[in-house]
This record gives structure tokens, sequence and C-alpha cells, in this order.
């Protein structure tokens, strides 16, 4: 048996705004952006460049019950969890690029991390994990 993860809803204010960070900010790739009659909404698919993994997909708050959430999906949790092969060239990008990190760069056992918000204020982990850690082979094939 195989399954895996194919997306994950990302509640956002605006769709444009959101391509804007994630694209333009963070570097991810606009996989799909498609128009749904039926349902009067936006199909909006996001990467983080080169990935072969779960997608982001961005989900415009209908509702005011989802416009609260926008931002605090996780009641203020880490949210996603961006790994990388280079830490401190993609910290430094995002530095650049105007991303405001919560939590400054630090060593643990499991690798280097640092906790950055998107537009929102949805809390990230950038990470690099050490090859020996038990997630890290999934990554790195």
């Amino acid at each position: 048996m195989r399954q895996e993860l194919i997306h994950i809803a990302l509640v956002v204010r605006d769709y444009d705004e959101a391509i804007d960070f994630y694209v333009n900010k963070l570097n991810f790739e606009l996989l799909e952006d498609s128009y749904q009659s039926e349902q009067n909404k936006r199909w909006v698919v996001i990467a983080p460049p080169g990935s072969k993994g779960a997608t982001i997909l961005l989900a415009k708050a209908t509702t005011a019950q989802q416009e609260e959430c926008i931002g605090k999906q996780t009641g203020g949790r880490v949210f996603l969890f961006l790994c990388t092969d280079d830490f401190w060239r993609d910290h430094e990008n995002m530095l650049k690029q105007g991303i405001e990190f919560v939590r400054p760069p630090s060593e643990q056992d499991y690798g280097t991390v640092a906790v950055f918000q998107d537009l929102y204020g949805n809390l990230w982990d950038l990470l690099q994990l050490k090859p020996e850690h038990s997630v890290a082979s999934r990554f790195l094939d």
C-alpha cells in the first residue's frame, strides 16, 4: 500500500497577495491557478522550489469563521516546516526579501532551525536536518 499527503490547505485573505508573497518572496513555484466556475473560486497550488512532496493549496477565506483562522490555523504553534538543503543560503535570501524571523537560527540535535512568519502570521520552521535524522532520508532522496 502507498499513500501520500498531496495538499495542505492554507487559509488566506486574498489569492493574489498570497501568490505574491509565496512566489516572489519565498521563491515557491506556482503549480496551478485555475478558476473553478462551479464553486466560484480559484484552485491555487504552490510548492517550494524543487519539491516533490506535498503542495500547499491556497484557500481563500469565504466565511467570517474562516477569516478568523487566517494566520492562526494552529493556535500560534509552528504550522509548516520548510526543509532545505542549505539553511544559511535560504536564511540569507529570506532576510533579503524582508521575511521576519521570530526565533533566530539555532543548532539542535536534529539540525539547524529558525522560525519565521508568513504574511498572515503563520509560523514556519526553516530547517536543515542532519543527515542521520530519521526523516532526512525522505527529504534527501
